[in-house]
């Protein structure tokens, strides 16, 4: 049913119960992964009409760091014998949520697997929603992963 899977990593936990539960479907199904990294650049910008100075250095640890979390996925995916594609996009032109749409389309997933915090009322309103942005914005069905809340039973 589902042959191509795309699933964002960021290193969170979070990320990683969706990198999870994408790995298990891809065994199951028999499925490609298609891993996508987003360097989110405006954590950078911000900081630059904060601080006034952008450095080279800055933006080469976010997007080394961002490698390392993709190797680290792709690494766990084949490891479970699924076949695994990176992908990383640094874009500053895009939200987060626009760069998974975009990607899922040209990957031609089937299936877009997201973990999200599950964040309700204000801390959402605040903090935003990459995972409401994707579902808003694709055609694409999106299965969101949320962590186990340790104080529910």
């Amino acid at each position: 049913m589902f042959k191509q899977i795309l699933v964002p990593v960021d290193g969170s936990d979070t990320s990683a119960i969706g990198l999870n539960t994408a790995i298990e479907l891809a065994v199951d199904q028999k499925a490609t992964l298609h891993i996508l990294h987003v360097v989110d650049e405006t954590v950078l910008t911000q900081s630059v009409v904060a601080g006034g100075y952008l450095s080279e250095d800055v933006l080469k640890a976010f997007v080394d760091g961002g490698q390392k979390v993709l190797d680290a996925a792709i690494d766990r995916a084949k490891a479970r014998g699924v076949t695994a594609h990176g992908i990383l996009v640094e874009d500053i032109t895009e939200t987060v949520a626009d760069v998974i749409v975009t990607e899922a389309h040209k990957a031609s997933a089937d299936l877009i697997i997201l973990g999200t915090h599950g964040r309700r009322g204000m801390r959402r309103l605040v903090m935003g929603s990459d995972a409401e942005g994707v579902v808003r914005l694709t055609t694409v069905p999106v299965m969101l992963v949320r962590q186990q809340d340790p104080n529910k039973s």
